[in-house]
């Protein structure tokens, strides 16, 4: 009931959005390698977590950023990172494979526990982050750079990006994700980011792998 009623309240301020900036053309926000971590602005600090101004966000708590027309990058924000803390595997999908927005794009695996993550854009996979396979720390220590998920031809990003948060949108997104993680774990998250304080690096190490799995899909939206 939660989850359906937090996901009316963001249908609500994206419908309001998308009235006041419909005749805005989304444009790419920055051009680079194909094989390079995407540039980065200095992010906003919302209830604990850094939340970039140039990219959108899904609000299952992934990232898509315009490098051409139709290439999009796609990663985890640190909201996600650091609710998923200690990352032990991650799994992506095989180059030349077509994901849906809102749907699965990625399984993650913390302990033997496996939680899929949903994607923010359609298309093709046109790369995968072979570095993140070798190394899924990458995806927990800098979400927004080295630790990106995947690239993806998508033949029509720019209607798929009017369904993503950006600007005000994505900084209450966060804010409220902020909240409600607070009320589920008040003991641990007391000083979580209290006076501008930056959220800790693994904000669910104690918590018991069930409980953390039902955490994790909840706010993912898996």
């Amino acid at each position: 009931m939660t989850v359906i009623l937090v996901l009316l309240t963001f249908i609500t301020f994206l419908l309001i959005d998308h009235f006041y900036s419909r005749n805005r053309v989304v444009q790419p926000t920055v051009q680079v390698a194909k094989s390079a971590a995407p540039a980065r602005l200095a992010p906003s600090l919302i209830g604990g977590f850094h939340v970039p101004e140039n990219l959108r966000y899904h609000p299952g708590h992934t990232w898509a950023l315009n490098e051409s027309p139709s290439l999009v990058r796609i990663g985890m924000d640190d909201f996600a990172s650091k609710l998923i803390g200690k990352l032990e595997n991650i799994t992506l999908p095989q180059r030349g494979q077509w994901i849906r927005q809102g749907q699965k794009v990625c399984t993650i695996h913390r302990d033997g526990t496996a939680v899929d993550m949903v994607s923010p854009i359609e298309g093709s996979v046109a790369d995968i982050n072979d570095a993140l396979l070798r190394n899924p720390e990458l995806a927990h220590k800098d979400p927004y750079g080295e630790g990106w998920l995947l690239t993806v031809q998508s033949p029509d990003a720019k209607t798929n990006f009017r369904n993503l948060l950006g600007g005000s949108l994505a900084r209450w997104w966060t804010e409220e994700s902020a909240g409600r993680l607070q009320k589920k774990m008040p003991m641990m998250l007391g000083a979580l980011a209290q006076d501008g304080g930056v959220a800790m690096d693994d904000l669910t190490a104690h918590m018991p792998n069930q409980d953390w799995a039902a955490m994790a899909k909840e706010f993912f939206l898996s």
